[in-house]
């Protein structure tokens, strides 16, 4: 093979490097068994709980360890990085620690406690950028200034530093565990965390089963093993901000290739109904890429059982401020929450019929709204309505039919939908 097109993977002595040089700024997490999940899995589920390192996510391990390889020039010179927030944390308290200068791109809908964060981490070492609607976006404004400055880019995922810093996740794991493991879910954005503890595994307990698990919205590890080359996805649901991403790393494509035992994707409600189960069961807090490995274990349920399983939980960066949307999204994904246009007819009483004669017992209006009358005999209203059972929908719309209430269903209508959630 051709030196240059050889396949780059960790070697073991330089993973033991990057966790002899991380020692003193990063956590050993905890590798916890929870005992509601094993319960319903019947599989002995462990947790490892990367959301309780100092910036609440892995991400400070491959950005220290990169920006700790840095020739004395370059560390004078600054760095630049691209982030949806965790790597920009990570880089920013590297920035800190190490006393150098870093600017750092985020995409503009970045959660406001996600950037909060960066500044507090970088204080005055880091300049903060707002730029674009996606990753993607960031990277290119970051790549810009990085080429024309000639600073060093500390990429997210696709650098070998970066991902031998990640693979001290995997280390941990293995020192932690008390039997040997069967599986690990684990998360994938661009890759790094996937290729760095994947080659770990790999190379001290090659019969694991590594599962990487990505968004269903931004399904760009997945497409690319699937078209056997590295794609570009045109269109991602930039929800599970942690892991959408339009395209993966070149070197974590190549490894995930050949280390990943499967490559499956979440839908974005269930990463929803994960979160608010994590955080009301468990008081566990999990940013919605943090929830991806936990969301993917019904897709296992069967091979699980009887297991050791580990989930990587790769972060706790969560703004309050989507709590709504969290769970409008998980009622949605549950059935539990439809839309409708609701024909009322111009009668008195109308409305008092929708609600007595109509509604199931334990049905409630969650949104209402009248649209502009169309004709005499019916006034349309989008109305909202949540179920206790999923299996109340269609009672309901029989209902409404029965009624002549009924006008349309709108929540398999996206390009119609978005505009109400």
């Amino acid at each position: 093979m051709d030196v240059k097109n050889k396949t780059y993977f960790p070697k073991l002595e330089d993973i033991l490097q990057a966790a002899a040089t991380l020692q003193e700024v990063v956590a050993v997490t905890p590798l916890q068994e929870n005992f509601n999940l094993s319960q319903q899995f019947h599989a002995n589920i462990f947790l490892k709980r990367e959301d309780l390192q100092q910036v609440r996510s892995y991400k400070i391990r491959g950005a220290y360890n990169k920006i700790s390889s840095l020739t004395e020039e370059e560390l004078v010179n600054g760095i630049v990085c691209a982030s949806a927030g965790n790597h920009a944390q990570g880089v920013a308290l590297a920035c800190r620690k190490k006393e150098i200068y870093g600017t750092i791109y985020m995409p503009a809908p970045t959660p406001k406690q996600k950037v909060e964060q960066v500044k507090m981490f970088g204080g005055d070492f880091v300049n903060i950028q707002l730029i674009g609607d996606t990753f993607d976006d960031a990277y290119k404004a970051a790549k810009l200034l990085s080429d024309s400055l000639k600073k060093t880019f500390v990429h997210p995922f696709d650098d070998e530093k970066i991902i031998e810093g990640q693979a001290t996740v995997g280390l941990e794991v293995l020192e932690q565990a008390q039997q040997p493991i069967d599986y690990v879910f684990v998360p994938v954005g661009g890759g790094g965390l996937a290729s760095g503890l994947s080659s770990v595994f790999k190379l001290l307990s090659p019969k694991t089963k590594i599962i990487g698990v990505e968004p269903a919205g931004a399904p760009s590890m997945k497409k690319s093993l699937e078209e056997n080359k590295n794609v570009i996805l045109e269109n991602i649901d930039k929800f599970v901000d942690g892991a959408a991403v339009q395209q993966v790393g070149e070197l974590t494509y190549k490894i995930c290739k050949e280390n990943l035992s499967d490559m499956i994707t979440v839908p974005e409600g269930k990463v929803c109904q994960t979160i608010l189960e994590m955080y009301n069961k468990e008081a566990i807090v999990v940013e919605p890429a943090g929830a991806l490995t936990l969301s993917a274990l019904d897709f296992y349920k069967e091979e699980l059982k009887g297991k050791n399983v580990v989930c990587v939980i790769s972060g706790s960066n969560n703004d309050i401020t989507r709590t709504a949307e969290i769970k409008e999204r998980a009622l949605l994904f549950g059935g539990l929450k439809h839309y409708f246009i609701v024909r009322f007819p111009q009668r008195a009483g109308a409305l008092k019929e929708f609600v007595a004669e109509v509604l199931g017992e334990n049905d409630d209006i969650t949104f209402f709204e009248y649209s502009k009358k169309t004709n005499r005999e019916n006034g349309p209203a989008v109305v909202g309505i949540e179920l206790e059972k999923k299996e109340d929908l269609q009672p309901l719309i029989q209902r409404m039919k029965e009624r002549n209430f009924y006008g349309e269903y709108l929540n398999d209508k996206p390009n119609l939908f978005e505009f109400l959630v």
